[in-house]
Protein backbone atom coordinates (compact mmCIF):
# COMPACT_ATOMS: atom_id res chain seq x y z
CA UNK A 1 0.00 0.00 0.00
CA UNK A 2 2.27 2.75 -1.28
CA UNK A 3 0.24 5.97 -1.04
CA UNK A 4 1.74 9.33 -1.92
CA UNK A 5 0.38 12.62 -0.58
CA UNK A 6 -1.47 13.72 -3.74
CA UNK A 7 -2.87 10.24 -4.29
CA UNK A 8 -3.85 10.05 -0.65
CA UNK A 9 -5.79 13.29 -0.93
CA UNK A 10 -7.73 12.01 -3.96
CA UNK A 11 -8.53 8.75 -2.18
CA UNK A 12 -9.78 10.63 0.85
CA UNK A 13 -11.99 12.86 -1.32
CA UNK A 14 -13.49 9.83 -3.02
CA UNK A 15 -14.02 8.05 0.26
CA UNK A 16 -15.63 11.03 1.96
CA UNK A 17 -17.97 11.60 -0.98
CA UNK A 18 -19.35 8.08 -0.75
CA UNK A 19 -19.05 7.02 2.87
CA UNK A 20 -19.23 10.00 5.20
CA UNK A 21 -22.09 8.54 7.22
CA UNK A 22 -20.24 5.25 7.75
CA UNK A 23 -17.09 6.78 9.19
CA UNK A 24 -16.63 6.54 12.93
CA UNK A 25 -15.61 9.64 14.83
CA UNK A 26 -12.31 9.63 16.71
CA UNK A 27 -12.63 8.55 20.33
CA UNK A 28 -9.48 10.46 21.19
CA UNK A 29 -9.20 14.03 19.90
CA UNK A 30 -5.85 15.12 21.17
CA UNK A 31 -3.11 17.70 21.21
CA UNK A 32 0.57 17.18 22.00
CA UNK A 33 2.36 19.92 23.93
CA UNK A 34 6.16 19.91 23.71
CA UNK A 35 7.91 21.72 26.58
CA UNK A 36 11.50 20.91 25.65
CA UNK A 37 11.96 24.64 25.11
CA UNK A 38 9.60 27.66 25.29
CA UNK A 39 8.22 26.75 28.69
CA UNK A 40 4.75 28.18 29.24
CA UNK A 41 3.77 29.80 32.52
CA UNK A 42 1.30 27.84 34.72
CA UNK A 43 -1.46 30.33 33.92
CA UNK A 44 -0.73 30.09 30.19
CA UNK A 45 -0.91 26.31 30.40
CA UNK A 46 -4.37 26.51 31.95
CA UNK A 47 -5.55 29.10 29.44
CA UNK A 48 -4.37 26.86 26.62
CA UNK A 49 -6.08 23.81 28.13
CA UNK A 50 -9.32 25.78 28.39
CA UNK A 51 -9.09 26.75 24.73
CA UNK A 52 -8.47 23.13 23.74
CA UNK A 53 -11.43 21.92 25.76
CA UNK A 54 -13.77 24.55 24.31
CA UNK A 55 -12.63 23.49 20.82
CA UNK A 56 -13.62 19.86 21.34
CA UNK A 57 -10.23 18.42 22.33
CA UNK A 58 -10.45 15.70 25.01
CA UNK A 59 -6.83 14.55 25.36
CA UNK A 60 -3.55 16.37 26.01
CA UNK A 61 -0.18 14.61 25.69
CA UNK A 62 2.33 16.46 27.86
CA UNK A 63 6.00 16.13 26.93
CA UNK A 64 7.28 17.69 30.15
CA UNK A 65 10.95 16.80 29.57
CA UNK A 66 13.11 18.91 31.94
CA UNK A 67 10.14 20.83 33.34
CA UNK A 68 8.92 17.91 35.47
CA UNK A 69 10.23 18.03 39.08
CA UNK A 70 11.41 14.46 39.61
CA UNK A 71 12.17 13.91 43.29
CA UNK A 72 14.34 10.79 43.02
CA UNK A 73 16.23 12.28 40.07
CA UNK A 74 16.41 16.01 40.83
CA UNK A 75 19.18 16.74 38.29
CA UNK A 76 16.76 16.14 35.41
CA UNK A 77 14.65 19.20 36.20
CA UNK A 78 15.85 22.32 34.38
CA UNK A 79 15.77 25.95 35.50
CA UNK A 80 12.24 26.38 34.13
CA UNK A 81 10.78 23.35 35.91
CA UNK A 82 7.35 23.49 37.49
CA UNK A 83 6.76 22.58 41.10
CA UNK A 84 4.95 19.33 41.92
CA UNK A 85 2.03 21.43 43.15
CA UNK A 86 1.87 23.27 39.79
CA UNK A 87 1.84 19.98 37.88
CA UNK A 88 -0.90 18.42 40.01
CA UNK A 89 -2.93 21.62 39.88
CA UNK A 90 -2.70 21.69 36.09
CA UNK A 91 -3.64 18.02 35.69
CA UNK A 92 -6.56 18.48 38.08
CA UNK A 93 -7.72 21.57 36.19
CA UNK A 94 -7.58 19.66 32.91
CA UNK A 95 -9.64 16.85 34.43
CA UNK A 96 -12.31 19.39 35.41
CA UNK A 97 -12.43 20.43 31.73
CA UNK A 98 -12.77 16.86 30.49
CA UNK A 99 -9.15 16.73 29.27
CA UNK A 100 -7.25 13.49 29.83
CA UNK A 101 -3.57 14.40 30.41
CA UNK A 102 -1.18 11.70 29.17
CA UNK A 103 2.46 12.06 30.27
CA UNK A 104 5.14 11.50 27.64
CA UNK A 105 8.50 10.35 28.95
CA UNK A 106 11.13 9.78 26.26
CA UNK A 107 12.79 6.49 27.21
CA UNK A 108 15.09 5.54 24.32
CA UNK A 109 16.12 8.44 22.08
CA UNK A 110 15.79 12.19 22.71
CA UNK A 111 17.10 11.83 26.26
CA UNK A 112 20.11 14.16 26.10
CA UNK A 113 18.59 16.25 28.87
CA UNK A 114 19.03 13.21 31.15
CA UNK A 115 22.23 11.66 29.80
CA UNK A 116 24.09 15.00 29.87
CA UNK A 117 24.67 14.44 33.60
CA UNK A 118 27.63 12.26 34.70
CA UNK A 119 25.26 10.36 37.00
CA UNK A 120 23.72 8.76 33.89
CA UNK A 121 26.77 8.50 31.64
CA UNK A 122 26.89 4.70 31.89
CA UNK A 123 23.54 4.50 30.08
CA UNK A 124 24.75 6.36 26.97
CA UNK A 125 24.91 4.62 23.63
CA UNK A 126 27.75 6.99 22.75
CA UNK A 127 29.84 9.15 25.07
CA UNK A 128 29.90 12.01 22.55
CA UNK A 129 26.37 11.86 21.14
CA UNK A 130 24.44 11.21 24.32
CA UNK A 131 20.94 11.49 22.89
CA UNK A 132 20.12 7.81 23.26
CA UNK A 133 20.33 5.12 25.94
CA UNK A 134 22.09 1.86 25.17
CA UNK A 135 19.32 -0.79 25.09
CA UNK A 136 21.71 -3.43 26.42
CA UNK A 137 22.09 -1.60 29.75
CA UNK A 138 18.87 -3.34 30.71
CA UNK A 139 19.05 -3.20 34.50
CA UNK A 140 20.24 0.42 34.61
CA UNK A 141 17.49 1.41 32.16
CA UNK A 142 14.84 -0.49 34.09
CA UNK A 143 15.85 1.16 37.35
CA UNK A 144 15.89 4.68 35.91
CA UNK A 145 12.68 4.51 33.90
CA UNK A 146 10.77 2.65 36.59
CA UNK A 147 11.59 5.59 38.89
CA UNK A 148 10.54 8.19 36.31
CA UNK A 149 7.39 6.34 35.24
CA UNK A 150 6.31 5.80 38.85
CA UNK A 151 6.61 9.49 39.70
CA UNK A 152 4.76 10.58 36.57
CA UNK A 153 1.98 8.07 37.16
CA UNK A 154 1.52 9.47 40.68
CA UNK A 155 0.47 12.85 39.22
CA UNK A 156 -1.31 11.65 36.05
CA UNK A 157 -4.43 9.49 36.51
CA UNK A 158 -4.74 8.83 32.76
CA UNK A 159 -5.05 5.23 31.62
CA UNK A 160 -2.30 5.90 29.06
CA UNK A 161 1.45 6.47 29.36
CA UNK A 162 3.56 7.56 26.36
CA UNK A 163 7.09 6.12 26.30
CA UNK A 164 8.34 7.91 23.17
CA UNK A 165 10.47 5.48 21.17
CA UNK A 166 10.92 7.58 18.01
CA UNK A 167 14.00 8.45 15.95
CA UNK A 168 16.47 6.05 17.57
CA UNK A 169 19.18 6.95 15.10
CA UNK A 170 22.02 5.40 17.14
CA UNK A 171 20.47 1.93 17.19
CA UNK A 172 23.28 -0.65 16.92
CA UNK A 173 25.96 2.01 17.31
CA UNK A 174 28.09 0.90 20.27
CA UNK A 175 30.31 -2.18 19.99
CA UNK A 176 28.04 -4.44 22.04
CA UNK A 177 24.89 -3.33 20.21
CA UNK A 178 26.57 -3.74 16.84
CA UNK A 179 27.50 -7.34 17.67
CA UNK A 180 23.97 -8.14 18.80
CA UNK A 181 22.42 -6.52 15.73
CA UNK A 182 24.74 -8.55 13.49
CA UNK A 183 23.59 -11.75 15.17
CA UNK A 184 19.91 -11.03 15.81
CA UNK A 185 19.07 -7.88 13.85
CA UNK A 186 18.43 -4.29 14.89
CA UNK A 187 14.78 -5.10 15.41
CA UNK A 188 15.73 -7.27 18.38
CA UNK A 189 17.65 -4.37 19.96
CA UNK A 190 14.69 -2.06 19.54
CA UNK A 191 11.84 -4.35 20.51
CA UNK A 192 13.53 -5.85 23.58
CA UNK A 193 14.01 -2.39 25.07
CA UNK A 194 10.51 -1.21 24.12
CA UNK A 195 9.00 -4.40 25.52
CA UNK A 196 10.79 -3.84 28.84
CA UNK A 197 9.44 -0.28 28.99
CA UNK A 198 5.93 -1.38 28.01
CA UNK A 199 5.90 -3.99 30.75
CA UNK A 200 6.92 -1.37 33.31
CA UNK A 201 3.97 0.75 32.22
CA UNK A 202 1.55 -2.16 32.37
CA UNK A 203 2.71 -3.08 35.88
CA UNK A 204 1.82 0.47 36.89
CA UNK A 205 -1.71 -0.11 35.61
CA UNK A 206 -1.39 1.94 32.39
CA UNK A 207 -1.43 1.31 28.64
CA UNK A 208 1.88 1.96 26.85
CA UNK A 209 1.79 4.40 23.94
CA UNK A 210 4.67 4.93 21.48
CA UNK A 211 5.45 6.61 18.18
CA UNK A 212 5.19 4.21 15.23
CA UNK A 213 8.15 5.23 13.03
CA UNK A 214 10.78 2.75 14.25
CA UNK A 215 8.27 -0.05 14.75
CA UNK A 216 7.34 0.34 11.07
CA UNK A 217 10.96 -0.39 10.18
CA UNK A 218 10.80 -3.72 12.02
CA UNK A 219 7.22 -4.98 11.66
CA UNK A 220 8.32 -8.59 12.16
CA UNK A 221 9.06 -7.80 15.80
CA UNK A 222 5.71 -6.20 16.65
CA UNK A 223 4.21 -9.49 17.78
CA UNK A 224 6.64 -9.47 20.74
CA UNK A 225 4.96 -6.42 22.29
CA UNK A 226 2.09 -6.63 24.78
CA UNK A 227 -1.35 -6.43 23.13
CA UNK A 228 -2.15 -3.34 25.26
CA UNK A 229 0.45 -1.36 23.28
CA UNK A 230 -0.90 1.58 21.29
CA UNK A 231 0.91 3.14 18.32
CA UNK A 232 0.77 6.74 17.11
CA UNK A 233 1.37 6.97 13.37
CA UNK A 234 2.83 10.44 12.77
CA UNK A 235 2.63 11.82 9.27
CA UNK A 236 3.54 15.44 8.50
CA UNK A 237 2.70 15.41 4.81
CA UNK A 238 4.60 12.52 3.31
CA UNK A 239 3.68 9.19 1.72
CA UNK A 240 2.28 6.54 4.04
CA UNK A 241 5.20 4.13 3.59
CA UNK A 242 7.91 6.61 4.54
CA UNK A 243 8.97 4.61 7.61
CA UNK A 244 8.12 1.14 6.34
CA UNK A 245 5.29 -1.00 5.01
CA UNK A 246 2.28 0.78 6.47
CA UNK A 247 -0.05 -2.12 5.75
CA UNK A 248 1.86 -4.29 8.22
CA UNK A 249 1.12 -1.79 10.97
CA UNK A 250 -2.54 -1.87 9.96
CA UNK A 251 -2.54 -5.67 10.06
CA UNK A 252 -0.78 -5.88 13.43
CA UNK A 253 -3.96 -5.76 15.49
CA UNK A 254 -2.71 -2.94 17.72
CA UNK A 255 -4.80 0.16 18.36
CA UNK A 256 -3.54 3.11 16.32
CA UNK A 257 -3.88 6.88 16.58
CA UNK A 258 -2.78 9.34 13.92
CA UNK A 259 -0.71 12.51 14.33
CA UNK A 260 -0.33 15.47 11.95
CA UNK A 261 1.67 18.55 13.00
CA UNK A 262 1.30 22.32 13.13
CA UNK A 263 5.00 22.97 13.88
CA UNK A 264 7.68 20.65 12.54
CA UNK A 265 10.84 20.52 10.43
CA UNK A 266 11.83 22.67 8.55
CA UNK A 267 9.99 25.33 10.57
CA UNK A 268 12.28 27.53 12.62
CA UNK A 269 12.44 31.06 14.03
CA UNK A 270 12.50 32.43 10.53
CA UNK A 271 10.12 30.23 8.60
CA UNK A 272 6.72 28.62 9.06
CA UNK A 273 5.46 26.57 6.16
CA UNK A 274 1.81 27.44 6.69
CA UNK A 275 0.52 25.85 3.50
CA UNK A 276 2.33 22.59 4.23
CA UNK A 277 0.66 22.32 7.65
CA UNK A 278 -2.76 23.21 6.26
CA UNK A 279 -2.43 20.49 3.63
CA UNK A 280 -1.27 18.04 6.30
CA UNK A 281 -4.46 18.72 8.27
CA UNK A 282 -6.59 18.56 5.13
CA UNK A 283 -5.16 15.23 3.98
CA UNK A 284 -4.15 13.22 7.04
CA UNK A 285 -7.06 13.81 9.42
CA UNK A 286 -9.63 12.27 7.03
CA UNK A 287 -7.09 9.62 6.00
CA UNK A 288 -6.75 8.56 9.64
CA UNK A 289 -10.54 8.29 9.81
CA UNK A 290 -10.61 6.20 6.67
CA UNK A 291 -7.93 3.88 8.02
CA UNK A 292 -9.99 3.29 11.15
CA UNK A 293 -7.67 4.99 13.64
CA UNK A 294 -9.41 5.44 16.98
CA UNK A 295 -7.65 8.70 17.81
CA UNK A 296 -5.91 11.74 16.35
CA UNK A 297 -3.29 13.90 18.10
CA UNK A 298 -1.98 17.19 16.74
CA UNK A 299 1.75 17.45 17.48
CA UNK A 300 3.49 20.77 18.01
CA UNK A 301 7.29 20.69 18.12
CA UNK A 302 9.15 23.60 19.68
CA UNK A 303 12.45 22.21 18.38
CA UNK A 304 13.90 19.45 16.26
CA UNK A 305 15.46 17.93 19.37
CA UNK A 306 19.01 18.27 18.01
CA UNK A 307 21.19 19.86 20.66
CA UNK A 308 24.59 21.51 20.65
CA UNK A 309 26.75 20.94 23.77
CA UNK A 310 28.40 24.05 25.19
CA UNK A 311 31.80 23.12 26.65
CA UNK A 312 34.18 24.68 29.17
CA UNK A 313 37.90 24.07 28.89
CA UNK A 314 37.44 21.14 31.29
CA UNK A 315 34.97 19.60 28.83
CA UNK A 316 32.19 19.76 31.42
CA UNK A 317 28.79 20.44 29.86
CA UNK A 318 27.43 23.83 30.85
CA UNK A 319 24.07 23.76 29.10
CA UNK A 320 22.23 22.41 26.09
CA UNK A 321 20.61 24.57 23.45
CA UNK A 322 18.35 23.19 20.76
CA UNK A 323 19.74 24.08 17.35
CA UNK A 324 16.34 24.69 15.79
CA UNK A 325 13.76 26.83 17.58
CA UNK A 326 10.38 27.80 16.17
CA UNK A 327 8.07 30.67 17.01
CA UNK A 328 6.11 29.96 20.22
CA UNK A 329 2.74 28.25 20.07
CA UNK A 330 1.13 31.60 20.89
CA UNK A 331 1.43 32.49 17.20
CA UNK A 332 -0.38 29.45 15.82
CA UNK A 333 -4.02 30.05 16.67
CA UNK A 334 -4.91 29.85 12.97
CA UNK A 335 -3.57 26.30 12.57
CA UNK A 336 -4.96 25.16 15.91
CA UNK A 337 -8.41 26.32 14.80
CA UNK A 338 -7.96 24.62 11.42
CA UNK A 339 -7.21 21.36 13.21
CA UNK A 340 -10.19 21.54 15.54
CA UNK A 341 -12.41 22.56 12.62
CA UNK A 342 -11.24 19.49 10.67
CA UNK A 343 -12.44 17.25 13.51
CA UNK A 344 -16.03 18.43 13.09
CA UNK A 345 -16.54 16.88 9.66
CA UNK A 346 -15.51 13.79 7.78
CA UNK A 347 -14.86 15.90 4.70
CA UNK A 348 -11.34 17.25 4.10
CA UNK A 349 -10.79 20.80 5.31
CA UNK A 350 -11.58 23.41 2.64
CA UNK A 351 -8.50 25.57 3.20
CA UNK A 352 -9.50 28.76 1.29
CA UNK A 353 -13.00 28.71 2.79
CA UNK A 354 -11.61 28.15 6.28
CA UNK A 355 -9.09 31.01 6.03
CA UNK A 356 -11.77 33.34 4.69
CA UNK A 357 -14.14 32.42 7.53
CA UNK A 358 -11.40 32.69 10.16
CA UNK A 359 -10.25 36.07 8.83
CA UNK A 360 -13.81 37.39 8.93
CA UNK A 361 -14.83 36.02 12.31
CA UNK A 362 -11.53 36.53 14.13
CA UNK A 363 -10.16 39.74 12.59
CA UNK A 364 -13.18 41.30 10.89
CA UNK A 365 -11.62 40.95 7.44
CA UNK A 366 -13.47 41.09 4.14
CA UNK A 367 -13.06 38.27 1.63
CA UNK A 368 -10.32 40.20 -0.19
CA UNK A 369 -8.52 41.01 3.05
CA UNK A 370 -8.60 37.36 4.11
CA UNK A 371 -7.12 36.39 0.76
CA UNK A 372 -4.37 38.98 1.20
CA UNK A 373 -3.67 37.55 4.66
CA UNK A 374 -3.44 34.02 3.25
CA UNK A 375 -1.18 35.10 0.39
CA UNK A 376 1.15 36.81 2.86
CA UNK A 377 1.47 33.65 4.96
CA UNK A 378 2.33 31.37 2.07
CA UNK A 379 4.70 33.63 0.13
CA UNK A 380 8.13 32.10 -0.72
CA UNK A 381 8.23 29.54 2.14
CA UNK A 382 11.76 28.37 1.42
CA UNK A 383 14.67 27.44 3.65
CA UNK A 384 18.14 28.88 3.22
CA UNK A 385 20.94 26.35 3.63
CA UNK A 386 24.59 27.36 3.23
CA UNK A 387 23.53 30.40 1.22
CA UNK A 388 21.32 28.40 -1.15
CA UNK A 389 17.52 28.61 -1.41
CA UNK A 390 15.91 25.21 -0.88
CA UNK A 391 13.00 25.62 -3.27
CA UNK A 392 11.58 24.32 -6.53
CA UNK A 393 12.83 27.34 -8.45
CA UNK A 394 16.19 29.03 -9.01
CA UNK A 395 15.36 31.85 -6.60
CA UNK A 396 18.22 33.73 -4.99
CA UNK A 397 18.37 34.80 -1.36
CA UNK A 398 17.62 38.34 -2.54
CA UNK A 399 14.52 37.08 -4.37
CA UNK A 400 13.22 35.38 -1.23
CA UNK A 401 14.05 38.49 0.81
CA UNK A 402 12.08 40.68 -1.60
CA UNK A 403 9.11 38.31 -1.46
CA UNK A 404 9.21 38.16 2.33
CA UNK A 405 9.40 41.96 2.56
CA UNK A 406 6.33 42.21 0.32
CA UNK A 407 4.45 39.72 2.51
CA UNK A 408 5.40 41.69 5.65
CA UNK A 409 4.10 44.86 3.97
CA UNK A 410 0.78 43.18 3.17
CA UNK A 411 0.38 42.22 6.83
CA UNK A 412 1.14 45.79 7.93
CA UNK A 413 -1.49 47.09 5.52
CA UNK A 414 -4.19 44.85 6.99
CA UNK A 415 -6.04 46.43 9.90
CA UNK A 416 -7.94 43.92 12.03
CA UNK A 417 -10.91 45.32 13.90
CA UNK A 418 -10.64 42.72 16.68
CA UNK A 419 -8.11 40.31 18.20
CA UNK A 420 -5.34 42.72 17.30
CA UNK A 421 -2.79 41.17 19.67
CA UNK A 422 -3.25 37.77 18.05
CA UNK A 423 -2.73 39.29 14.61
CA UNK A 424 0.46 41.02 15.79
CA UNK A 425 2.11 37.59 16.04
CA UNK A 426 1.88 37.19 12.25
CA UNK A 427 3.40 40.62 11.71
CA UNK A 428 6.23 39.90 14.11
CA UNK A 429 6.93 36.51 12.54
CA UNK A 430 7.05 38.15 9.10
CA UNK A 431 9.41 40.89 10.32
CA UNK A 432 11.66 38.32 12.01
CA UNK A 433 11.83 36.46 8.69
CA UNK A 434 12.76 39.60 6.76
CA UNK A 435 15.42 40.40 9.37
CA UNK A 436 16.85 36.89 9.09
CA UNK A 437 16.86 36.91 5.29
CA UNK A 438 18.63 40.25 5.31
CA UNK A 439 21.35 38.63 7.41
CA UNK A 440 21.47 35.67 5.00
CA UNK A 441 22.01 38.15 2.16
CA UNK A 442 24.96 39.63 4.05
CA UNK A 443 26.37 36.24 4.92
CA UNK A 444 26.25 35.21 1.27
CA UNK A 445 28.05 38.42 0.34
CA UNK A 446 30.92 37.91 2.80
CA UNK A 447 31.40 34.31 1.63
CA UNK A 448 32.07 35.30 -1.96
CA UNK A 449 35.72 34.96 -3.12
CA UNK A 450 35.70 38.62 -4.12
CA UNK A 451 34.96 39.79 -0.57
CA UNK A 452 37.97 41.59 0.95
CA UNK A 453 38.74 43.99 3.79
CA UNK A 454 37.85 46.98 1.63
CA UNK A 455 34.24 45.76 1.87
CA UNK A 456 34.29 45.68 5.69
CA UNK A 457 32.94 49.20 6.35
CA UNK A 458 29.80 48.69 4.28
CA UNK A 459 29.10 45.22 5.71
CA UNK A 460 29.73 46.39 9.28
CA UNK A 461 27.26 49.20 8.73
CA UNK A 462 24.64 46.72 7.50
CA UNK A 463 25.26 44.36 10.41
CA UNK A 464 25.06 47.21 12.91
CA UNK A 465 21.70 48.18 11.44
CA UNK A 466 20.43 44.61 11.84
CA UNK A 467 21.60 44.48 15.46
CA UNK A 468 19.80 47.73 16.23
CA UNK A 469 16.66 46.48 14.50
CA UNK A 470 16.77 43.30 16.56
CA UNK A 471 16.18 45.30 19.74
CA UNK A 472 12.80 46.38 18.40
CA UNK A 473 11.96 42.79 17.46
CA UNK A 474 12.99 41.65 20.95
CA UNK A 475 10.75 44.20 22.62
CA UNK A 476 7.80 43.17 20.48
CA UNK A 477 8.50 39.50 21.19
CA UNK A 478 8.46 40.10 24.94
CA UNK A 479 5.33 42.26 24.76
CA UNK A 480 3.41 39.56 22.89
CA UNK A 481 4.68 36.59 24.94
CA UNK A 482 5.22 37.95 28.46
CA UNK A 483 2.06 36.27 29.76
CA UNK A 484 2.88 33.09 27.85
CA UNK A 485 6.53 32.15 28.34
CA UNK A 486 8.93 31.99 31.26
CA UNK A 487 10.93 35.27 31.32
CA UNK A 488 14.21 33.40 31.08
CA UNK A 489 13.02 31.58 27.99
CA UNK A 490 12.22 34.87 26.27
CA UNK A 491 15.72 36.13 27.02
CA UNK A 492 17.25 32.99 25.49
CA UNK A 493 15.04 33.21 22.40
CA UNK A 494 15.99 36.84 21.80
CA UNK A 495 19.71 36.20 22.27
CA UNK A 496 19.92 33.17 19.98
CA UNK A 497 17.92 34.82 17.21
CA UNK A 498 20.54 37.57 16.61
CA UNK A 499 23.63 35.70 17.75
CA UNK A 500 25.11 34.99 14.30
CA UNK A 501 24.89 38.62 13.20
CA UNK A 502 26.58 39.79 16.41
CA UNK A 503 29.36 37.23 16.07
CA UNK A 504 30.03 38.17 12.45
CA UNK A 505 30.08 41.85 13.41
CA UNK A 506 32.59 41.14 16.19
CA UNK A 507 34.86 39.12 13.90
CA UNK A 508 34.95 41.69 11.12
CA UNK A 509 35.35 44.56 13.59
CA UNK A 510 38.33 42.83 15.18
CA UNK A 511 40.03 42.29 11.83
CA UNK A 512 39.43 45.89 10.82
CA UNK A 513 40.96 47.20 14.06
CA UNK A 514 43.99 44.92 13.76
CA UNK A 515 45.08 46.43 10.42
Amino acid sequence: MRIFPATLFLLVLAFCASAQTNTKDFTVKGFHLDLRIQVMSPDALKDFALRLSRSGINTLIMEWEGTYPFEKHPLIANRYAYSKAEVTSFVSYCKSLGLDVIPLQQSFGHVEYILRHPRYKDLREDQKDYSQVCPLKTELNRELFNDLFTELVSTHPSNYFHIGGDETYLLGHCDQCRLKSEKEGKSKLYIDHIKMLAELVIRLGKRPVLWADIALKYPEALKSLPPETLFIDWNYGWEMNRFGDHQKLMDSGFEIWGAPSLRSHPDNYFLTQWQKHFRNIRDFVPAARQLGYSGIVMTSWSTSGIYSPVFETSNDIVDLYAIRHVYPLSGFSLLLSAYTESLKSTAPLDIPAFVQKYGNETYGFSKDQSLKFWNALRTAPYEIQQGQVQGPTTMSVQNVLDSAALAARWLRELTPSKNKDEFEHYRLMADIRVHYLDYQRIEKQVNKPAFTQKDFPDVLKQLKSLIVQSENLNQRFVALNKAYLHPGEMDVENVLRIDKAKLLYARLSRQRLSK
